[in-house]
């Protein structure tokens, strides 16, 4: 059974990050990743076009975080609040103790290392915490950067095409302390 409680939402800190929730304050961050054309070029999402549709998202978001149905941190340097990215963890089933990842990075902090930091520590809590055992990835098949950082983390390619989206491949990471069981 998965312990879906995120009230109080679960902070999370690494060396240099901390992960929080999204606040209203985020809506210019929040509105660059999801208007960035490059961030959105491997994303099938609507591009938001204005600081409010930005602002409904982050509404949208801790809504979600609310009822329990998702977890999504706003990826900050820890001397800074400022947003730098995005990590999640939704779509959870109490059936299959599992759920999904997914992260996005604003450009001019790509390639230091961030997002392979806080995707360590949202790993752990999932397992740790949550207690999923397993997480699955969705990525566009040309978005090398994001699935060569997940084979950082032993996730396997389930070599099974999307039924919807044929360009997406699919990629998951067993729990490995339920295989020590």
């Amino acid at each position: 059974m998965l312990n879906r409680t995120f009230t109080p939402f679960p902070i999370l800190t690494t060396e240099r990050l901390t992960l929080r929730q999204l606040v209203i304050n985020d809506e210019q961050e929040i509105f660059t990743l999801r208007s960035d054309s490059e961030i959105n070029k491997y994303l099938d999402r609507q591009i938001s076009n204005t600081i409010d549709d930005a602002r409904n998202f982050i509404n949208s978001v801790n809504e979600n975080i609310t009822k329990n149905d998702s977890l999504y941190w706003a990826i900050t340097l820890s001397d800074s609040n400022k947003l730098v990215g995005t990590i999640c963890l939704y779509g959870f089933s109490d059936e299959n103790d599992n759920c999904e990842i997914g992260y996005e990075l604003l450009t001019n902090f790509q390639g230091q290392g961030i997002m392979k930091e806080a995707l360590e520590k949202v790993i752990d809590y999932a397992f740790n915490t949550v207690k999923v055992q397993k997480i699955e990835a969705f990525f566009h098949s040309d978005n090398q950067p994001s699935i060569k950082l997940l084979k950082k983390f032993s996730f396997r390619d389930l070599n099974k095409a999307d039924e919807t989206n044929h360009d997406l491949v699919s990629y998951h990471l067993t729990n490995p302390i339920s295989n020590l069981k």
